[in-house]
């Protein structure tokens, strides 16, 4: 049901568009993941600190970096991808 509420939000903003829509699949799986490693780094930090409010700090702080890291390594590989789809044809 999640992936059909996806799929659905990204076609409303793209228009059906395969380019744009390649942009926002990277976003959605860039924040998805992001959440999903902001929590093992949550617990992590607390396990290495022993204190809750240090470890969402730092849980805090490398979230937002972590997504631009993410979103810019998925486009290089995209673009991995494009290039080597245009030659093998």
């Amino acid at each position: 049901f999640a992936f059909m509420l996806l799929d659905h939000w990204i076609n409303s903003r793209t228009k059906g568009n395969p380019n744009e829509a390649a942009h926002w699949i990277s976003v959605t799986k860039a924040v998805s993941w992001r959440i999903v490693g902001t929590i093992d780094t949550w617990i992590i930090s607390f396990l290495i600190t022993g204190q809750w409010q240090l470890a969402f700090s730092i849980a805090s702080v490398e979230v937002f970096s972590k997504v631009l890291l993410y979103y810019l390594h998925e486009r290089a590989w995209e673009k991995v991808r494009v290039r080597v789809s245009q030659k093998t044809v």
